[in-house]
C-alpha cells in the first residue's frame, strides 16, 4: 500500500479503517455506515457508495439435521449466538452478559473458541468475574464451543433464538449470515464505521427497535427479545420478509462504477491505454 503502483489507488471498508498513507487516493465505504462526521476519520478521500456499498450474494447453506444437542445446549435454552472472533469482545462491555442474565434465567451466550488456547483461557476467566460480580455462575449461562465446520455452523445459527453484536467494531459478514438464518439481531453503532456495520444492514431491514443507544438499552432490547417469545418471532419474520433488500443489492455496484468512470475520466487519462 505505500508504494505507488497505479494512478489512482483505493481501500474499501474491508479493512475499516484509515490507511493513513499519502499513497491511497480514496477510501470506499458506505454511506449507511458513515457517522456524518466520516470524513474526519480518513486521510484518504472518503467516497459514500450507496446503501451497504457492496453486492452481497445469498448465502447457500448446506441443509442439516442438527438438533441442540449436538452443541449441548437445551429445548430450554434461550440461546444468544455471540459468534464474533474473540478479540471483539472487549473487557469494557463483558457487564453486558451477566446484566442480560440477571432477567433471564434461561439465557445461554454461545461464543466460538476461535484464536489460541491462551486468548480462550482469558476470555473465560473475564466471564467468570463479570458473572461474579452480578452474584451469577458464569459456566450455567455460557458455553465456548471450539471452531466449527461450515455445516455445524449454519446448523448453530438456525438452532440459535438472537444474535448480539459486538459493540465499537461490529459483524459485517457475521451478521449478513445471521440474518439471512432470520435471527434477530441487537446492536448499539459506535463513533466510527467499523462499529456501524451492523447498525446499517438492519437501516436497510427497516428493522431499528433493535437498534440501541447506550448500554442500558442493548440491555434492555437483549432482554424483551429473551422473554417475549412473540416479539422475538414478529422481529424474525419482518427479517423473513424484508431480507431481500440486503441481498443482491445493485445500488452499491451502481455506485462503484459511477465512481470508477468519474475518477477515470477528472484524471485525464485513458483507462483503456493504462491497461495496455
Amino acid at each position: 500500500g505505500a508504494l505507488r503502483l497505479a494512478p489512482v489507488q483505493c481501500s474499501t471498508w474491508l479493512h475499516p479503517v484509515t490507511s493513513g498513507l499519502s499513497t491511497i487516493d480514496y477510501f470506499l465505504s458506505s454511506a449507511l455506515m458513515e457517522p456524518p462526521q466520516g470524513e474526519e476519520h480518513y486521510t484518504e478521500t472518503l467516497i459514500r457508495l450507496p446503501n451497504l456499498g457492496i453486492r452481497y450474494e445469498y448465502p447457500q447453506f448446506p441443509d442439516t439435521d442438527r438438533g441442540r444437542e449436538t452443541f449441548q445446549l437445551s429445548s430450554e435454552d434461550v440461546i444468544y449466538l455471540c459468534c464474533q472472533s474473540l478479540d471483539k469482545y472487549l473487557p469494557q462491555y463483558d457487564d453486558l452478559f451477566p446484566a442480560i442474565a440477571q432477567q433471564v434465567p434461561a439465557a445461554k451466550f454461545v461464543f466460538l473458541a476461535k484464536g489460541r488456547a491462551s486468548t480462550v483461557d482469558l476470555f473465560r476467566q473475564r466471564l467468570e468475574r463479570a458473572f461474579r460480580h452480578r452474584g451469577l455462575d458464569s459456566s450455567a449461562h455460557c458455553q465456548i464451543l471450539p471452531r466449527l465446520n461450515w455445516q455445524d455452523y449454519v446448523a448453530l445459527n438456525r438452532l440459535s433464538d438472537l444474535f448480539l453484536d459486538t459493540l465499537l467494531w461490529s459483524g459485517g459478514n457475521t451478521t449478513l449470515e445471521v440474518i439471512a438464518c432470520d435471527l434477530p439481531v441487537v446492536t448499539c453503532p459506535g463513533p466510527w464505521m467499523r462499529g456501524r456495520h451492523t447498525y446499517a444492514i438492519l437501516q436497510v431491514l427497516g428493522i431499528t427497535e433493535t437498534i440501541a443507544q447506550d448500554q442500558n438499552e442493548y440491555v434492555a432490547i437483549a432482554v424483551r427479545l429473551g422473554v417475549d417469545l412473540s416479539y422475538r418471532l414478529e422481529i424474525r419474520e419482518r427479517i423473513r420478509q424484508n431480507k431481500f433488500r440486503v441481498f443482491e443489492d445493485r445500488s452499491g455496484l451502481e455506485g462503484l462504477e459511477q465512481f470508477y468512470q468519474q475518477v477515470v475520466y477528472s484524471s485525464g487519462f485513458s483507462l483503456h491505454q493504462n491497461i495496455l
